[in-house]
């Protein structure tokens, strides 16, 4: 945890926004996978540790904004989870730990529910991904299941997105430090890019990096050779000569912060010609994110800037043609980037976007587009000092939506799919960074990964004992 004195100030920033009535923030609970003592890794709901710090299931956090008083509830350690589990702190000394005055049965939290509905108080909760937390929202209100995950406050999701949208000096400690660990996954891979060697091979040894430095992974890691789906799970193809491999890996620091980082390696360490080229193309797009981000613009501006930025290099290799910006406006650029520059990143890899994305990414002055491509861009608002997202160009040869397109003959004045059709079994390619958003513009999070041409040729099927 951090300070407890951190927590009372994010809570009272917290309440001051909401202004009134009560604000309920319900922990996770263990969830079994097949049964009821065999559960997935706890993971704490991100908004609960970002105002109370505790990281163990079953709590709950009832702020009540009218009257100014915390408190923490949960129910005590059972003799028979004191044998399984061993001694845990009481009720009490957690709230004591998370400065948090009064703690009670989950019980009282049910009467504190009843007696506030009764009153007609307003009750404020956020939005969750987890059924176990609807259903018990669902009880806690006295409504049906089916309208749980309408009653929401939108009023609390705004205050919550405010507060943890600009990081405090702590949360990007924490940042450094997940990214740090982040290059030892990425490197390791790198060393594992050799003919023969299978994606299930370097997606284990990811996960084995992680937990020798006893953390979690951030998510589950894509590792692949088939770049060109862009959350491909599937990882049962070996590594051939000639194969890029496309690895999207995070890891949590101790306290849950996220790192997201995307290399894509030549397998065996060099790269061809036409990979060198579309290589640096995604580089140059990289390097121009990174000449614009600062405070004051919107990250919709800096990804439409690095979209012309890839139709330009695509000009170069004859694959597209005609007025560079004519061609973002008109969205032909998402053929080959159908999907956003970044997003925000925090206590989550995609950071508060259970709370939903428009409220992360977008405000009232800057909306969401709904045109192919520009539409998944997760992150269009104003950037601030104090922000950390990603930048993750790419660019990828997807051979059904070159098919659909050129049926179609969609944006032919400036696709080239004659010269295209060369490229059907290229696969895709996607570089991604870690970057807070500084005074003066931004800076890289962590360690520098290797990035250059030829320092991820020098690296990339290295054993693991030269690095």
């Amino acid at each position: 945890m951090f300070a407890v004195e951190i927590y009372q100030k994010r809570r009272r920033r917290l309440v001051k926004q909401v202004e009134s009535g009560l604000i309920l923030l319900l922990g996770n609970v263990d969830s079994p996978y097949n049964a009821c003592d065999n559960c997935y890794p706890f993971r704490q709901d991100s908004s609960f540790l970002y105002f109370c710090g505790l990281d163990r299931p079953g709590l709950a956090l009832l702020l009540d904004v009218d009257e100014e008083r915390e408190t923490l509830f949960g129910n005590e350690q059972t003799e028979q989870h004191l044998i399984w589990s061993g001694a845990q702190p009481s009720l009490q000394d957690q709230a004591g730990q998370a400065g948090i005055g009064t703690a009670m049965s989950l019980d009282a939290l049910r009467d504190a529910m009843r007696t506030a509905l009764t009153a007609g108080r307003t009750i404020h909760c956020l939005p969750t991904c987890r059924a176990e937390n609807v259903l018990s929202l669902a009880g806690l209100l006295d409504q049906p299941v089916s309208a749980a995950r309408a009653l929401v406050s939108k009023a609390l999701i705004r205050a919550v997105v405010e507060l943890r949208s600009v990081k405090g000096p702590e949360e990007i400690r924490e940042l450094d430090a997940a990214a740090d660990l982040g290059w030892q996954l990425h490197t390791a891979a790198m060393s594992m890019a050799r003919p023969g060697v299978y994606e299930w091979q370097v997606a284990g040894e990811l996960q084995a990096v992680a937990a020798r430095a006893d953390r979690q992974l951030a998510f589950p890691p894509i590792v692949t050779t088939r770049g060109e789906i862009l959350h491909n799970h599937q990882r049962g193809n070996p590594l051939r000569p000639g194969d890029l491999l496309l690895v999207d890996c995070g890891v949590e620091s101790r306290l849950h912060y996220a790192s997201d980082h995307t290399r894509t390696l030549p397998v065996g360490g060099s790269f061809t010609s036409r990979q060198r080229d579309i290589y640096l193309a995604v580089l140059a797009c990289m390097d121009r994110a990174r000449s614009l981000i600062r405070p004051g613009i919107p990250y919709l501006e800096v990804h439409r800037d690095v979209c012309r930025t890839l139709v330009t290099a695509l000009q170069d290799l004859e694959l597209m043609r005609g007025d560079a910006e004519q061609a973002v406006a008109e969205g032909a650029h998402a053929l080959f980037m159908p999907h956003g520059l970044g997003h925000m990143l925090g206590l989550d890899v995609h950071d508060m976007e259970d709370l939903g994305e428009d409220y992360v990414g977008y405000d009232d002055t800057i909306h969401r587009s709904n045109q192919f491509g520009t539409s998944a861009l997760r992150l269009g608002r104003e950037l601030r000092e104090g922000f950390v997202l990603t930048v993750e160009p790419g660019l990828y040869f997807i051979p059904a939506l070159i098919e659909k397109w050129k049926n179609a003959d969609r944006h032919a004045e400036f696709i080239n799919y004659t010269k295209l059709s060369e490229y059907l079994d290229f696969g895709g390619l996607r570089l991604e960074d870690d970057l807070l958003v500084t005074a003066g513009g931004n800076r890289l999070l962590g360690k520098p990964i290797p990035v250059g041409i030829d320092e991820i040729e020098s690296r990339t099927g290295e054993s693991p004992g030269n690095l």
